[in-house]
């Protein structure tokens, strides 16, 4: 099986770099931003990277389902769903800050084997396959290996907690808790812990195509990657990152 991924990861690693040239044509040049219907901002660049996803899938894989943020579902006729997000980040996107992402996943029967997270704007990507490692950049990493809270970095895609009293205060207990505290989130804050850079990173919101790669890059960099009970999935709503030393003591505050 882990010798049938490696054609599949390359795929992968191909079309988001392909997608990610498209994103680059839009990056800080003011960029006309409309409002979705969550307030949720989106792009040209957005519509035009998701198209260049789904025609590369469509013409690699034609049997495979898709499902991308801004363009739904395509129903599969096999066991394989790509899941996709053209700009994860595009708050940071539009405000011309670099640390958006562009997001493919690919799920046998909903288990996520292959992710790739690329980050366009500063040329890093991270990305794994079941069984095959995790690699930055062409360089095999892994998490880091700090134990205590009080030396751990902690990341979150936003200041504060919004409509969930219970999940503000558990981020509120981590911060009290941890070394560090930085909102560099959404895909990169994966990203960070996954290369040992951070330790924590943690979502109380977030769709499956936010997050979809970053089950199989975790596990493959030696971490986790969990719902905020501590169960290894992408489809929670909800997602927390860990470089696996710190997850109990993550869950302990938290639930």
């Amino acid at each position: 099986m882990h010798t049938s991924l490696q054609p599949l990861l390359d795929f992968a690693l191909d079309a988001a770099w392909q997608a990610g040239r498209i994103t680059l044509g839009y990056f800080q040049t003011q960029v006309q931003v409309e409002r979705k219907s969550d307030y949720s901002p989106v792009t040209i660049a957005d519509r035009e990277s998701e198209k260049k996803l789904r025609a590369l899938i469509g013409n690699a894989w034609p049997d495979h389902g898709i499902l991308g943020e801004e363009f739904g579902s395509t129903d599969a006729t096999t066991d394989f769903t790509w899941i996709i997000d053209p700009i994860d980040g595009t708050k940071s996107f539009v405000q011309g800050v670099p640390l958006y992402a562009v997001l493919v996943a690919l799920t046998e029967r909903k288990q996520p084997v292959i992710g790739v997270a690329h980050f366009p704007a500063l040329n890093e990507t991270v990305y794994a396959a079941r069984g095959l490692g995790c690699f930055w950049n062409g360089r095999r990493v892994h998490v880091s290996q700090v134990r205590d809270l009080k030396d751990a970095v902690l990341l979150g895609s936003e200041v504060v907690v919004r409509n969930n009293p219970a999940r503000a205060d558990g981020w509120q207990r981590l911060v009290d808790r941890t070394y560090i505290q930085r909102t560099w989130g959404d895909a990169y804050g994966y990203a960070l812990v996954a290369t040992g850079r951070a330790e924590i990173m943690v979502d109380p919101e977030v769709k499956v195509w936010d997050c979809a790669p970053f089950q199989v890059i975790l596990e493959e960099a030696g971490g986790t990657f969990t719902d905020w009970n501590g169960m290894p999935t992408v489809y929670a709503g909800a997602s927390i990152a860990t470089n696996d030393l710190l997850l109990e003591q993550v869950l302990a505050l938290v639930k």
